[in-house]
């Protein structure tokens, strides 16, 4: 029905005595129609509606799936890192401390020596006259004691007889005296060629791995003094060795503070990754380096097999307490957030929360936090990023496990600190 005809309408009904025209009875026919349309308009237009609504709500994306599980709690103990390079226990220049020909080399080169093992022989002839001239002279010295006594004694004897002076006696005593300081100055002589004739055997003073020498048989060497003396080669205690490393200041202070472990150490070289070699600090320095803030300490290690060698570069850790509780998520689950590190947490409705955490070391691939979650939290392992702080997410539940380490990886410079799961 339309405006027109409703304005082209008589205001005046009709009656039931005046019989309608042609015109009038189409118009009331058209709008009866437009009565009955109506209802079917509008449950037409209901039924679009709630079809488009039904579509919109069908055509909205499910909550992301992320993989959650509760912290891993496992007894824990935490290492500092250090890096520095094994030096000889005992570092020996071997010097000749007489004079002479080289007639003898009684090693082969690099081989392991004992201590007082014959190493190098000097030409002990010219001493062992020197010796034999010594020995003359204290038997001379006490041929001349004998006689002094032998006059004191006789002249002792007529003092009684008024016979000598005592200015005689007091002469013949002086004598005597005189041959005795001869006599010991003779024996010292002796001693002194015989250390000289043992000295032409040149020994090994400590036990240990011998360089190559540094002299051949038949030239001259000099032992006039410890500057000048001639170095014939160099031994290398390395049973124990030593391990040398230098360590900060905050370290230091941390190691200090510590209550237990702390003497601990554990070494890798270059191409292992497990820290196989053990042993303990048994210096530190008296005072830190102003130049670089570090202290300077020395770790002494069991070597039997000699297999360590000094010069050698190692990664050390130093134990920085005893085993102690800690909760474990894998390195992965923990997110950076500008300057801090946070973990996603679910909540029992599904909803995403950044917790910030304070991290500890690296064990086995898990990360250990030091705060800022319990231990029925459930974070978020696997899928990270689809959680973000607020949102909606389905929970699947995961596992954490410790990995083992992988004996070919490659080695690579350690961290500044590290643990390992404490054994039962």
């Amino acid at each position: 029905m339309y405006l027109s005809d409703l304005q082209a309408e008589p205001s005046t009904p009709a009656t039931g005595s005046e019989a309608p025209t042609p015109r009038r009875a189409d118009r009331w026919t058209r709008r009866r129609l437009g009565y009955a349309a109506l209802p079917i308009v509008g449950l037409l237009a209901f039924g679009t509606y709630s079809l488009v609504g039904t579509k919109a709500k069908a055509d909205a994306p499910p909550a992301p799936v992320v993989t959650v599980s509760q912290p891993l709690e496992r007894s824990i103990v935490e290492w500092d890192d250090y890096v520095g390079r094994f030096e000889a226990s005992q570092a020996v220049e071997i010097r000749p401390r007489v004079s002479g020909a080289l007639v003898g080399i009684h090693f082969k080169d690099g081989e392991i020596v004992r201590k007082g093992q014959l190493l190098f022989t000097i030409d002990p002839r010219p001493f062992a006259a020197a010796l034999a001239e010594a020995n003359a002279r204290v038997a001379s010295a006490s041929t001349a004691l004998q006689l002094a006594r032998a006059d004191l004694a006789r002249a002792s004897r007529l003092i009684a007889d008024q016979a000598v002076s005592a200015e005689e006696v007091d002469s013949l005593r002086s004598q005597v005296r005189s041959a005795e300081a001869a006599l010991a100055a003779a024996r010292a002589q002796v001693s002194a060629k015989r250390l000289d004739v043992e000295f032409t055997q040149v020994r090994a003073p400590v036990t240990g791995r011998v360089s190559d020498r540094r002299v051949d048989i038949g030239n001259l060497v000099s032992g006039d003094g410890a500057a000048n003396a001639t170095v014939l080669t160099t031994v290398n205690a390395l049973d124990p060795i030593y391990f040398a490393f230098d360590g900060s200041e905050a370290l230091y202070l941390k190691q200090l503070r510590g209550k237990q472990g702390r003497d601990t150490v554990e070494i890798r070289l270059q191409d292992e990754t497990s820290y196989r070699w053990k042993g303990k600090v048994d210096f530190t320095d008296n005072a830190i380096n102003n130049g670089s803030g570090t202290i300077r300490g020395r770790a002494v290690i069991s070597n039997p097999e000699y297999f360590l060698t000094p010069g050698m570069f190692g990664n050390m850790r130093m134990g920085a307490g005893g085993a102690h509780k800690a909760l474990l998520v894998p390195d992965a689950a923990v997110v950076t957030d500008q300057a801090r590190k946070v973990v996603y947490v679910v909540g029992k409705d599904g909803t995403v929360a950044a917790n910030p955490v304070e991290i500890g070391a690296l064990t086995n691939g898990l990360r250990v936090i030091r705060s800022g979650i319990t231990a029925k939290d459930k974070v978020v392992i696997s899928g990270v990023q689809f959680a973000q702080p607020g949102s909606k997410v389905q929970g699947m539940a995961g596992k954490i496990t410790a990995t083992t380490e992988v004996q070919n990886a490659a080695v690579s410079a350690p961290a500044a600190s590290q643990a390992t799961l404490a054994t039962r």
